[in-house]
């Protein structure tokens, strides 16, 4: 079925600076509201029926755009109450969707986190963040910035699958690697692990070993999450290609999360999936702890 067409709406806001509780990161910066990258488990699609939209067909297809972001961020990062905590970019919509080739928001963004020397960390799928590579070293002078590329298989036939309109894992990589040797640190989410589709020894071992050899500095995993809106998008992605997962999936997912059990045998494998790669940053990165995970599930 052919995707509907993207509707951008120009919307202005009052603040972009959004206070979070109850994750490792307490202030996080959403360029946009949806994603046109229309992955069948992201978390975020529930948030568009906060305005009475369809967080299935209009979470991709409905994409608002803060087109006075910068301005008020740059008033919000001034402020003597700003402390210069870290900030995350991209935890409810793709900061470098195909909207931003267009309106260049997180690009403004970015110059005005460098500006007021705050540290950030940025969670990506598409390889056109290359485009900012200029000022993302800026940033990197500043106040530091990490950036994520989420990344759940290599396989390149599954992604397209689940994240219909992403560039494949191959041109993800070879961002990472790009960014990598421009001194930027850069790692991999293999999130989300989806099971019984992503989720073995070799799967697991083949990302992070090609993240390594791209130059990442970290690389972590988050098993899939199934939230209201995103358990319907996906659970239509398992009839349509793989129904014979129906019963595993209802029998593990009780609630929005993967049986504990499950949680547990997947961090066990991916411990052995990683045992003798090592994450070297190349000369000019810094080596240091991700401070932050975030993923876009």
């Amino acid at each position: 079925m052919q995707a509907a067409k993207t509707r951008y709406v120009e919307i202005a806001c009052k603040s972009v600076l959004n206070r979070v509780r109850g994750m490792p990161f307490e202030w996080s910066i959403n360029p946009y509201r949806g994603c046109a990258h229309r992955c069948v488990f992201c978390y975020a699609r529930r948030t568009h029926t906060f305005y009475d939209l369809d967080g299935r067909d209009d979470w991709g297809s409905t994409i608002f755009v803060k087109l006075n972001a910068a301005e008020v961020v740059r008033r919000e990062l001034a402020s003597p109450s700003w402390s210069g905590c870290e900030v995350a970019i991209g935890t409810a919509t793709d900061p470098y969707q195909a909207a931003e080739a267009r309106y260049g928001i997180t690009r403004a963004i970015l110059i005005e986190l460098a500006r007021a020397r705050t540290p950030a960390h940025l969670i990506t799928r598409s390889p056109s963040i290359v485009r900012d590579v200029d000022v993302l070293q800026r940033l990197a002078r500043a106040g530091g910035i990490s950036v994520c590329f989420s990344l759940p298989t290599l396989d390149a036939d599954l992604a397209r699958a689940v994240e219909p309109t992403v560039a494949p894992p191959a041109q993800r990589l070879a961002a990472l690697r790009r960014l990598a040797s421009a001194g930027i640190r850069t790692g991999v989410a293999i999130a989300p692990v989806l099971p019984y589709l992503s989720d073995g020894v070799e799967q697991l071992r083949a990302v992070y070993a090609a993240a390594a050899q791209a130059g990442a500095s970290f690389a972590w995993t988050s098993v899939l999450n199934l939230g209201e809106v995103a358990r319907d998008s996906y659970a239509a992605f398992l009839r349509e290609a793989h129904p014979e997962l129906g019963e595993r999936y209802a029998a593990l997912y009780r609630g929005r999360y993967a049986s504990a059990a499950y949680a547990r045998e997947v961090e066990a494998r991916a411990r052995v999936a990683r045992r003798g790669i090592a994450f070297e940053p190349p000369e000019g990165i810094v080596a240091q702890p991700a401070r932050l995970q975030l993923s876009l599930l």
